[in-house]
């Protein structure tokens, strides 16, 4: 498939969306990682400094209100002031560029895995526990080459793949799902999918060396899938990505290389759907055929062919033959 480079004003403005969306995304870890709030509270004749955990105004007693507990507090509410202040403005700098990109007309991801990516982030949820897998990461792919390949990339759902090797304590992916929207619930005739009340699909995928790693109370609870180990090799795609919200979001998806050659497989299950068949095998093709024009960061070398799996190695060999073909 051909690609079109992108322009050199394309290019710059998402140089410039990644640097603007990391400042606004520390700056929002920061403010989060602030007391939810410091109070002065009398208690019958002493007043006291409590720390604040929740907006039902649960907390606990920093001790009693004195010079060095009102100097805290003022501290306090100075640096929550600035952070709010950080945050306001970083976003607005975000959606500046999110707004000049689709003027430029740059692919932008759908607008509702924007929220759940941007989440999932401030969490630290995308430093290796979570990927985006399925359509949504061509957006990536396409700033990954530079370049824009014409495929259909917005679906009714959105993917994702658990990737942690260490268990986190309590279900850091439900919790995220949750904190982004209270509606979703489990689905319970596909149990690794969760629902909106918008009807929005969220399915969560994992292999069978990371099953494990998944606490007992994690939702939703996916079925431990062979071939999600091949979207585990290789090296990761980090891209920051404008969306159709009007914002940005981080988007780390497989490797290219092993999420084009899962495609090709996928688009040879007889079981799957038709329709859906002939969608993966056009990704996959597209996919490599970017590695290979404009990828040099993700070789087709030796080394690379050594280590395909027994498995996919006649979708690696066909898409050769096609492309030698062309």
């Amino acid at each position: 498939m051909p690609l079109t480079d992108f322009t050199d004003e394309q290019a710059r403005a998402l140089v410039n969306v990644r640097q603007r969306y990391e400042v606004w995304r520390d700056a929002e870890r920061a403010a989060r990682a602030l007391p939810y709030d410091l109070r002065r509270k009398t208690v019958g004749s002493y007043s006291y400094l409590y720390e604040i955990h929740d907006r039902s105004g649960n907390g606990k007693s920093l001790g009693r209100w004195d010079d060095e507990a009102e100097s805290r507090f003022l501290a306090y509410r100075s640096e929550k002031a600035a952070a709010k202040d950080r945050v306001v403005k970083s976003r607005g700098r975000v959606e500046e560029s999110a707004r000049l990109l689709r003027a430029l007309r740059v692919p932008m991801l759908a607008a509702a895995p924007g929220p759940i990516l941007r989440e999932a982030d401030c969490r630290g949820l995308l430093d290796g526990q979570l990927l985006v897998v399925g359509t949504n990461c061509l957006i990536a792919y396409q700033q990954e080459a530079a370049a824009r390949f014409d495929l259909s990339d917005e679906t009714e759902d959105f993917d994702l793949a658990w990737a942690a090797d260490t268990k986190p304590e309590g279900a850091p992916f439900w919790e995220m799902l949750k904190a982004v929207d209270h509606t979703f619930t489990v689905n319970t005739e596909r149990t690794f999918q969760a629902r909106n009340s918008d009807s929005y699909e969220v399915e969560l995928l994992v292999a069978p060396s990371r099953a494990a790693s998944m606490g007992p109370r994690e939702k939703p609870q996916p079925i431990p899938l062979p071939e999600q180990e091949w979207l585990l090799l290789g090296r990761p795609v980090d891209q920051v990505v404008p969306c159709r919200d009007g914002r940005a979001a981080r988007l780390v998806a497989p490797d290219p290389r092993w999420f084009a050659l899962h495609k090709l497989w996928l688009g040879a299950q007889a079981k799957r759907n038709p329709l859906k068949r002939r969608k993966d095998v056009a990704q996959g093709r597209a996919v490599l055929d970017a590695v290979a024009s404009a990828m040099p960061q993700y070789p087709l070398d030796q080394a690379f062919v050594a280590g395909i799996p027994e498995e996919l190695v006649p979708y690696w060999n066909g898409w050769q033959e096609a492309r030698s073909d062309r």
